[in-house]
């Protein structure tokens, strides 16, 4: 019975540190991972004893369906944060391109397999670990144990409502990274449109080439007085929109 307890939260609490950002990641060793979800799905099982153990003397065909519905919602609760991780490097892949670093090498990966450009794995890099330090695995943890309240066992996973936390999320992440990344946006149409005004008053001369150090070194410096407050603000909405739902 123990055991089978422990499998059903391990169910639900290692399929959500699978897909969360920075455990999850490609660069932490399967090992670790696996070793980690397993100590926090026991650590965890003190706390979630009475929502588990009366399930697990069901019949089979009702602990597989068990089994199955709990890996969908720790997924679910998994991908929902994930999401969120994943706009903010959308956002500074747009911010490397509007800046003028767009033909640089994509050659750095942080956490996915797929390299990215310098600018936007320092930005990804700097928001992970700002998430870290502010203990945002711990606010998982808490929701981990809240979504037994909100969603038990004995409930079973509900493909149309995932759907919708997932596109709600997705909606959310987009326009919170937008309002981060527009002094960015407002940057490059300006810079933009001040030299193709220039070029077409010199034709003769390739002002676009000429102008991209300047361009870069603009990018750079709003990069450099922004990026603190940009950072706060995503720490700021990681809550309300991950884990407020």
């Amino acid at each position: 019975m123990a055991v089978l307890a422990a499998f059903l939260a391990f169910c639900r609490i290692g399929a959500c540190m699978m897909l969360m950002p920075g455990l999850g990641s490609a660069r932490v060793p399967m090992q670790v991972r696996l070793f980690l979800a397993v100590s926090v799905s026991l650590a965890l099982l003190v706390h979630l004893w009475e929502a588990i153990a009366p399930h697990v003397s069901r019949p089979p065909s009702e602990l597989l369906l068990l089994i199955a519905s709990e890996l969908a919602l720790g997924a679910l609760i998994g991908l929902v944060v994930r999401f969120y991780v994943l706009a903010l490097q959308f956002i500074g892949s747009a911010i490397t391109m509007l800046s003028g670093f767009g033909m640089a090498a994509a050659d750095v990966a942080v956490e996915e397999n797929n390299p990215q450009p310098a600018m936007a794995a320092i930005i990804s890099l700097a928001a992970l670990m700002l998430l870290f330090a502010l203990d945002f695995h711990h606010a998982i943890f808490r929701a981990l144990i809240a979504s037994y309240e909100l969603a038990p066992v004995s409930v079973l996973f509900d493909p149309r409502s995932a759907l919708i936390d997932l596109s709600d999320t997705l909606s959310e992440a987009f326009f919170v990274m937008i309002r981060l990344g527009s002094p960015f946006v407002a940057y490059a149409i300006l810079v933009n449109l001040a030299v193709g005004f220039l070029n077409k008053l010199a034709p003769q001369i390739p002002l676009y080439f000429i102008s991209l150090p300047f361009v870069i070194a603009g990018g750079l410096i709003l990069l450099y007085f922004g990026i603190g407050t940009f950072l706060a603000l995503f720490a700021d909405g990681f809550i309300p929109t991950t884990l407020g739902r």
